[in-house]
C-alpha cells in the first residue's frame, strides 16, 4: 500500500492525466505546490513501486495498478468532499478538512460514510432535516 505521500501524488497524476491526457513532471509539481526535483524522486518511487511507468524526458504513464489506486483516491477525495457539504462544514473550510482526514480513515471507515452519504442523497429531506437540527443547535 503507498504512503499518504505517495498516495497524494497518484491522486494528483491520476487526475491530471484524466483532465488533460498527461502529467508532466512540471504539472504534477505546480499541482502539488513543490519543486520538480521532489517530483522527479517520487516519481521514481512510484515507478521503482509499479504504480507508473517513468522515463526521464519523455514523461510517465500510470500502470493498471496505479490506475486503479489513482482512481480510488480521487473517489475518497470527492466522497469525503461530498460528506463534508452534507454535514454542513464551510466550504473554505472543506478541501484543508479533507486533507487533513484522508489518509487517516480505514477504507471500512470511507465505506460507511459513502453509506451515509447516499442515506443522505436519496432523499434531501433527511440533509433538510439535519439543517434544523444544525439551525437549533447553533441557537441553544
Amino acid at each position: 500500500m503507498p504512503t499518504p505521500s505517495m498516495e497524494d501524488y497518484l491522486e494528483r497524476i491520476y487526475m491530471l492525466i484524466e483532465e488533460k491526457g498527461y502529467a508532466r513532471v512540471s504539472d504534477i509539481a505546480e499541482a502539488l505546490e513543490v519543486h520538480p526535483s521532489s517530483v522527479t524522486k517520487m516519481v521514481q518511487k512510484l515507478d521503482k513501486s509499479e504504480y507508473l511507468i517513468y522515463e526521464r524526458y519523455r514523461g510517465l504513464v500510470l500502470t493498471s495498478k496505479g490506475k486503479k489506486i489513482g482512481k480510488r483516491l480521487v473517489y475518497r477525495h470527492e466522497l469525503l468532499e461530498d460528506f463534508m457539504k452534507i454535514i454542513g462544514v464551510n466550504d473554505s473550510h472543506i478541501y484543508q478538512d479533507v486533507e487533513g482526514i484522508e489518509h487517516h480513515l480505514s477504507w471500512d471507515a470511507i465505506d460507511r460514510i459513502g453509506d451515509l452519504v447516499q442515506y443522505f442523497q436519496e432523499q434531501e429531506e433527511r440533509v433538510n432535516a439535519l439543517r434544523d437540527i444544525q439551525k437549533r443547535n447553533e441557537e441553544e
